[in-house]
């Protein structure tokens, strides 16, 4: 019996986590996003989902419930979905969150990587409500991100891949090499 494969991505905002998120998705793995997590909690609060309500929540759950918090969010959200299947889950951001995902399935961390430069334009291009109006703006979310130890999940990351010159297609060829292999492992554990 093959244990559940649960991919934690993590990197910093505008890396690249959503483009190899959705491509695992179309790859018969269940994707659920951190970020989304926050928002939905956001929504059921009555908080409109701006970047600061956001960054005030994640940093006001992690306080109340401890540096996993948005990870059992998550785990709510799968129990409520009753999904059994293999999980991709983008934007874990510290390693108690990767803790308490070691609960429901074999978790292995991905960590993408790209420059300042690279991941402001990234996030520019996709326009998404939340996307920084400025590089100041810009630079305190990276700060917030650091702030809660997504350094650490970076560092302890199973797997690293530089998104500073691929191509979309070679992200997404380049995760999908390494979850390869991770599949292969969890069929055989």
């Amino acid at each position: 019996m093959s244990k559940r494969l649960i991919v934690c991505l993590t990197g910093m905002p505008g890396a690249g986590k959503s483009t190899v998120a959705s491509f695992l998705k179309e790859k018969n793995f269940v994707a659920v996003t951190m970020g989304d997590a926050v928002r939905e909690e956001a929504k059921r609060q009555g908080l409109e989902p701006t970047d600061p309500n956001l960054g005030k929540l994640m940093l006001k759950l992690r306080q109340d419930i401890g540096q996993g918090a948005v990870a059992h969010l998550v785990l709510r959200k799968l129990e409520r979905d009753g999904n059994s299947g293999n999980v991709v889950i983008d934007g874990v951001r510290s390693i108690p969150e990767v803790v308490v995902l070691k609960k429901i399935g074999n978790v292995k961390l991905l960590a993408i990587h790209a420059s300042q430069d690279t991941r402001f334009k990234h996030m520019v291009d996709r326009g998404r409500s939340d996307a920084p109006a400025s590089s100041d703006e810009f630079a305190g979310r990276d700060k917030r991100e650091l702030s809660v130890g997504i350094s650490e999940a970076i560092a302890l990351a199973d797997e690293t891949i530089s998104n500073n010159d691929l191509t979309i297609e070679l992200l997404r060829q380049h995760a999908y090499d390494v979850v390869k292999i991770w599949l292969e492992e969890a069929n055989n554990s």
